[in-house]
């Protein structure tokens, strides 16, 4: 059946709504996380779960360039529009709604699965532009053309298990974009993203006018080919050297975490055998107090019991003395080492990194003497190969096509330098702030102690302050 008003206020769709939606329906682990904080773009989101929201109208959904699953059940929806963009959407879900025509859907080419059972749909067309459905959903209607309904079944062939199987592959395919993005979150930790290829080498050449244009030339595209191989093994080489690194500071750290998890367990069990025996022998002295009535003897044993607790106090800071002692040796350890992981790791994509400039400056070399033999040609009139006009348009004057080739060539080194420096200063930072961490963890934990073995002596002090005071007088 179709869908009434709630209590609440119908709702339209609006960017608090998308933006709630596309959060909570995100990935929750540790990739996840750092997606949230980064934010998620509309545009990478292939599902969206709306139903249940109370939606009147459907709209401000044109960012969803790349949905692929829809969820609008169980709400108030009277119209099928807004949907006009999402070119990419295989699986739609509108059932439960208020919707009395078939609409709006002529673009979605590729919908595999339609479902608008429990609306109010009275006919079946519109939907011959959806060449790619093969389970379609219309159960619980208003529909009076019996004929175009059973028609409806031979075309689609209507089936539970071609629904199953559909929300199957379609759960594969979140899954594999899952994966992608918890990768990218490892490849970020590593400081070595979107290295495994070409990224860096097609980011050049992206906002790189003149080079697109130079690529025209006589001999350039085989030129650029050659060049690209070279650059992106070297991105490679980079990409696999810093996912070594990354499992190497790894394991420096939690090597670093389980020593001193280990000498705070040994001293704190130091110091809770201390204190086990303290308070055996303090509660046999406290129960002689209660019974023995000669005061000099209660006054002496009193004397005795605070000397236990200034005994005690004296052993537990000592205990703690030491282990800051020692933990300050392993985080100075530490710290050599992994500034030294870190440093070495800069030392040697630096060097890649340098070598990546070095084929650059070797590739704009040849360009430029392509590009000067080629001017000579069109000037002596010589050039047997068509240029589009915009590239002939470079070769008026040397000085025009030489600095059309060093403008392509400072694009392409700011794209490697600022690469680098992204990389330099992700990784520095990371080595800065954890460390600062481990040095305030540590000032905390010590105060924290500190304030323990306070209270707890206090405490015991107090005890037996109430018993002279309390006994005695009595």
């Amino acid at each position: 059946m179709s869908r009434s008003y709630d209590s609440m206020d119908p709702k339209v769709m609006d960017d608090d709504m998308l933006k709630a939606a596309v959060g909570e329906q995100g990935p929750q682990e540790e990739a996840g996380q750092l997606a949230k904080q980064e934010g998620i773009l509309f545009k990478d989101v292939l599902s969206l779960q709306l139903d249940f929201q109370n939606i009147l109208r459907i709209d401000n959904l044109w960012q969803f360039e790349n949905l692929q699953k829809l969820q609008l059940n169980n709400n108030i929806i009277e119209r099928i529009e807004g949907l006009e963009n999402l070119v990419n959407l295989i699986w739609l879900d509108l059932s439960f709604n208020n919707i009395e025509t078939i609409e709006g859907l002529d673009t979605l080419v590729n919908l595999e699965d339609l479902s608008l059972s429990n609306n109010r749909i009275s006919k079946m067309d519109s939907l011959d532009a959806l060449v790619k459905l093969q389970v379609l959903s219309l159960g619980n209607n208003q529909i009076s053309n019996i004929m175009n309904k059973e028609m409806a079944k031979l075309k689609h062939q209507y089936s539970i298990d071609e629904l199953k199987h559909r929300e199957a592959l379609m759960q594969a395919r979140l899954e594999d974009e899952q994966a992608r993005r918890e990768k990218l979150a490892e490849h970020k930790l590593a400081f070595i993203d979107h290295l495994d290829g070409s990224f860096l080498f097609d980011s050049m050449y992206s906002e790189d006018v003149e080079g697109n244009k130079l690529s025209y030339l006589p001999g350039v595209g085989e030129l650029l080919e050659a060049y690209k191989d070279k650059f992106v093994i070297i991105c490679l080489n980079i990409f696999e050297y810093g996912l070594k690194q990354q499992e190497k500071r790894k394991l420096e750290l939690d090597t670093f975490n389980e020593c001193v998890q280990e000498a705070i367990q040994e001293n704190q069990d130091q110091g809770k055998l201390k204190v086990a025996k303290f308070e055996e022998r303090h509660l046999l002295n406290l129960n002689t107090i209660r019974e023995e009535s000669d005061l000099p003897t209660i006054e002496k044993k009193l004397l005795e019991c605070s000397d236990d607790i200034n005994e005690l106090f004296n052993m537990l800071m000592t205990l703690e003395m030491q282990l800051v002692e020692q933990l300050e040796e392993t985080i100075n350890m530490f710290e050599r080492n992994i500034t030294d992981l870190v440093g070495l790791f800069i030392e040697n994509v630096q060097s890649l990194m340098a070598q990546c400039r070095d084929l650059e400056n070797h590739h704009h070399e040849k360009i430029l003497e392509i590009a000067i033999n080629t001017l000579e040609k069109i000037l002596k009139g010589e050039m047997d190969e068509d240029l589009p006009d915009d590239v002939r348009a470079l070769f008026v004057d040397k000085d025009t096509i030489v600095n059309a080739v060093g403008a392509s060539h400072d694009i392409h080194l700011l794209k490697i330098d600022n690469r680098e420096d992204e990389l330099v200063t992700g990784i520095n930072s990371w080595c800065a702030q954890l460390l600062d961490k481990i040095h305030k963890d540590e000032i905390m934990r010590n105060r924290k102690r500190v304030k323990e073995i306070n209270q707890y002596v206090d405490h015991m002090q107090s005890e037996l302050d109430n018993l002279e005071c309390g006994d005695i007088i009595d």
